[in-house]
């Protein structure tokens, strides 16, 4: 979805670009890398997942479906990721004629499984949130699949439902894979480009939980490339919190030796 009018019109008599986002969204995550890429100062305005203040009133009148991260530039709102990442580098920027329109749009079809898998092998690390919150959540949010989500990652995904996305994102990331085994630098070809960026924060969230990038070597070393850049540091790394890397590394050691860290599922111990 591109441009849509705010609820909150407050908005329109915004200047310059605005950010709603969060340090761990991996959507807030490629916005930023696009806006150090092109060096646009931004206000930002971080959101607090987990003390659900995506939940409230005044930030769903910002974005109607209550996630992040949500643009305002000059007065227009934009609240889809890959939308937003295109309205940042602009229709003639080598960015944006670089990048490949298909591989935009498995990325963006890539955040369902992203998030599923990322809640199981990752944040289910963290304590769950207390019977209060968890009401309260469901009580002020308003969009349905987010609220259904919860409950499903409360009581447990079942194996069928991780199998299936560790298969998609799997396929996924073979098809990657293949496009740079013709010796491309970049997903998009020889230039960097929105493709990459909208790529980058996938990668590093599965690396977390120690997906086998070894059965993909040439996107490893796309990897490698992209992640050398500023940018990359800048938007993604020094927002993480510092906890994070050791955290989610201890836990996934002990799903490993319990065998239920994600080589487990989708064939990928095979």
């Amino acid at each position: 979805m591109p441009e849509i009018e705010p609820t909150d019109t407050s908005l329109k008599s915004l200047e310059g670009v605005h950010l709603w986002h969060a340090p761990m969204s991996s959507c807030s995550q490629r916005v930023r890398i696009v806006l150090a890429e092109t060096g646009k100062p931004f206000v930002s305005h971080v959101i607090d997942l987990e003390r659900n203040e995506h939940a409230t009133k005044e930030y769903q009148a910002i974005h109607p479906k209550g996630l992040v991260p949500a643009l305002v530039e000059d007065g227009h709102l934009f609240i889809e990721s890959v939308d937003i990442i295109q309205q940042v580098a602009g229709d003639d920027s080598p960015l944006a004629k670089a990048a490949s329109p298909e591989l935009l749009k498995m990325a963006d079809e890539a955040q369902l499984d992203l998030k599923l898998l990322s809640f199981e092998f990752l944040f289910r690390s963290r304590p769950p949130p207390g019977p209060e919150d968890a009401e309260a959540f469901q009580r002020t949010h308003q969009n349905d699949w987010l609220k259904q989500f919860r409950i499903d990652f409360a009581k447990g995904f079942g194996p069928e439902r991780i199998d299936a996305a560790v298969c998609r994102t799997n396929e996924g990331f073979r098809h990657l894979d293949d496009l740079l085994s013709d010796g491309r630098s970049y997903l998009g070809g020889d230039e960097f480009s929105l493709s990459d960026v909208a790529w980058m924060p996938n990668f590093h969230r599965f690396n977390l939980m120690g997906w086998p990038f070894e059965r993909t070597p040439d996107l490893k070393s796309w990897f490698d490339r992209v992640s050398a850049r500023p940018s990359y540091r800048e938007a993604l790394l020094n927002w993480e919190p510092e906890v994070v890397p050791g955290a989610f590394a201890e836990y996934t050691r002990k799903r490993r030796a319990e065998g239920t860290d994600v080589r487990a599922f989708g064939g990928l111990s095979g």
